[in-house]
């Protein structure tokens, strides 16, 4: 709507500024000093010492039903007098004539903002009555942030009173933000809201429980798209949406919170604030503060809501669908490459779990990938958009590595590879089956899937689960139980919900390496020390099933791992030593087709006399392989045996003759 209502309201202000200089002027004796407003004559204190305030009554204005001064009032609570306040201030910042006239009125060519005192003057109050306490910090057009009163070191009626640049330009039909909130917000509309199709039927209820006057709202957040449901909310209710970056606002050292708020009024938007924990609970101050402001507040994050921070109702935000999150990555990847995805891309990408902004990051990353290399957006293209913004919090508590082996660098029995098969179904298929189809009801469980991989140190346990982690397209986080065990009482539970906690927002596989260290059998409390432990693995067995992810325990004994840990996995893979036919496998992958061979090397003789483990194998590979190197010539059988006896040096095995057979003594 164009600014004429305003454009009227000031015209009324400037008769009203015309009558107060003619009437100075029709007392004034020597209105052409050039020094006026620079120095007080005697005559001029008489006239100050004689004269007495004349109030001229002010008619209500027009209130311009509609425009955007109309509005204001209404969402900030300002009566008539108050917008003639309002209107006085700002009118030196639309005309510039006005800025002499003022320095006039104050009687000081310096001063070309109005004064308390001129501003009461000019809307017929007097100096001493109750109206001047309209411009104190509590009162509506202060605390709104609509005017600003400076100066005060100086008496009340001198302060100057200032329109802060962002209200004027509202007034005038700009709705660009204030500059101090420049990477700070972004604005979603009620109109984007419905071209998409409306909200959802928890975002109705949201938006009717804003409309009633409930909040602040804290949606918690069990998918990553809590922020996308805040903001269809606010338009349920009728508002836009300012959005504020969280990890923005956290790096700011004082947050404009009066700036935030004043922009939310000003729209009649609601506020938007999430994922929070990049400021809770450091910041719950800014909580407060926002919750005060009276506007619409809508709060998102993963964690439970704590009623200490502040009064809040919380919403739990059901997880998606597999279908309509592959919708929405559809969705995602036509508008920003345009075309239509393949369904083995989507099949790829639903067991992703992220909200529609990391969505789009991940996606809009991809397709730079994919101009670099010149290629159509592919599978690859998007998982590594998605680890470029996926795990930096457990990447402090865990060691991230990012799969580069697949099922034909394993060498498995049928049953292990099986047992493999099976925990890449459940983790691809766990949202229709623990979510749609609640084959996992009650009881604080999760949707996670747990796995138990119990053999020797080297039959590829490690390696499997990069494997695994690749199948699914998620990265292998390897937790340093070094760092989570801890001497003192209670250490040990607290490491480990920090990664517990971690890993529910990581798109990745955790694996616990030597897990019977902390997934041990309880024992018989003789002291202490017992009760403890036992309270430690109690801990372990309520989290493990609460966990939402997918993890992978490893042991050389799976006798040690305590039965209730057992009843809670999901799947058990048992990794043996590898028979013959499985380690000459072994030695022919280890060794590579890069290694140049010597013609009488023998494969066949080194898996049937040397038994070995598949990691055993590797060392003795990588060993024989620095000899060739170092010697310049093909690997021979000499310098592999020769490996092999420095490997069982290693292992502390005893290096028999009838093992090395007519290699022993070479």
């Amino acid at each position: 709507m164009t600014p004429s209502h305003l454009w009227r309201r000031l015209a009324a202000v400037e008769q009203r500024i015309r009558q107060a200089v003619a009437g100075r002027l029709a007392t004034d004796p020597a209105p052409d000093d050039p020094y006026r407003g620079l120095y007080l004559t005697p005559e001029a204190v008489e006239r100050v010492l004689a004269g007495r305030p004349r109030p001229v009554p002010v008619e209500p204005g027009d209130p311009g039903e509609g425009s955007r001064l109309a509005g204001l009032a209404a969402r900030f609570g300002l009566d008539d007098l108050d917008v003639e306040f309002l209107l006085v201030a700002l009118i030196p910042d639309v005309d510039a004539r006005f800025e002499r006239l003022y320095g006039y009125l104050n009687d000081d060519l310096t001063r070309r903002r109005a004064s308390v005192g001129l501003a009461l003057e000019l809307c017929g109050q007097p100096p001493a009555g109750p109206a001047r306490f309209r411009l104190s910090p509590a009162a509506a057009l202060v605390a709104g942030g609509l005017v600003e009163v400076q100066e005060a070191a100086l008496p009340a009626l001198s302060r100057v009173l200032r329109v802060p640049d962002r209200v004027t330009a509202h007034l005038l039909g700009d709705d660009t933000p204030d500059d101090t909130l420049t990477g700070l917000v972004t604005v979603e509309t009620s109109a984007d809201d419905t071209a998409d199709g409306g909200p959802d039927d928890l975002a109705r209820r949201v938006g009717a429980a804003l409309r009633a006057g409930v909040g602040p709202l804290h949606l918690r957040d069990t998918d990553g798209d809590a922020g996308t449901t805040a903001v269809a909310a606010l338009a349920a209710a009728g508002h836009d949406a300012v959005v504020v970056d969280t990890v923005a606002l956290a790096d700011r050292d004082r947050p404009p919170v009066a700036e935030l708020v004043r922009e939310a009024r000003l729209r009649g938007a609601g506020i938007v604030l999430g994922p929070l924990e990049p400021l809770l609970p450091a910041r719950v101050r800014l909580l407060r503060e926002l919750a005060a402001g009276g506007v619409p507040l809508v709060l998102h994050g993963r964690d439970p809501w704590d009623p200490k921070w502040t009064s809040a109702v919380s919403v739990p935000v059901p997880p998606l669908d597999s279908r309509r999150r592959a919708d929405r990555w559809a969705d995602v990847l036509r508008a920003s490459t345009g075309l239509d995805p393949t369904r083995e891309l989507l099949a790829g990408l639903a067991g992703y779990r992220l909200g529609t902004g990391e969505v789009t990051r991940a996606v809009d990353l991809a397709t730079r990938l994919a101009l670099v290399e010149d290629r159509q957006v592919t599978l690859p293209h998007v998982r590594a958009g998605v680890r470029a913004h996926n795990g930096a919090g457990l990447d402090r508590l865990a060691r991230r590595i990012v799969p580069a082996v697949g099922w034909d660098d394993l060498v498995l029995t049928g049953p292990t590879r099986a047992q493999l098969a099976e925990l890449v179904t459940r983790a691809r298929y766990r949202d229709r089956v623990l979510g749609e189809w609640r084959m996992r009801p009650g009881g604080g469980r999760g949707h996670g899937v747990v796995a138990l991989f119990a053999g020797e140190s080297g039959t590829g346990k490690t390696m499997s689960a990069e494997v695994v982690a690749a199948e699914i397209g998620m990265d292998l986080y390897v937790v340093d139980l070094s760092t989570v065990v801890d001497k003192y009482v209670g250490e040990t539970e607290k490491n480990l919900e920090r990664i517990f906690t971690e890993a529910a927002g990581v798109h990745g596989v955790l694996l616990f390496d030597e897990a019977d260290a902390v997934f041990g059998r309880r024992s018989e409390v003789k002291d202490a020390r017992d009760r403890y432990a036992n309270v430690e693995s109690a801990y372990l067995l309520q989290r493990m099933e609460s966990f939402d992810g997918i993890a992978v325990l490893t042991t050389n004994l799976r006798a040690n791992v305590d039965e209730a840990f057992i009843r809670r996995i999901d799947v058990i893979a048992d990794f043996p030593v590898p028979d013959v036919a499985q380690r000459h496998a072994l030695w022919d992958r280890c060794l590579g087709p890069a290694l140049p061979r010597a013609d009488d090397l023998d494969l066949g003789f080194c898996a049937e006399r040397f038994e070995l483990t598949g990691g055993s194998i590797r060392a003795c590979a990588v060993t024989a392989a620095y000899r060739a190197a170092e010697s310049g010539t093909a690997l021979t059988m000499a310098g592999l045996v020769d490996a092999v006896r420095q490997e069982y040096r290693k292992l502390g095995r005893l290096v028999l003759a009838g093992e090395f057979g007519a290699w022993a003594t070479r």
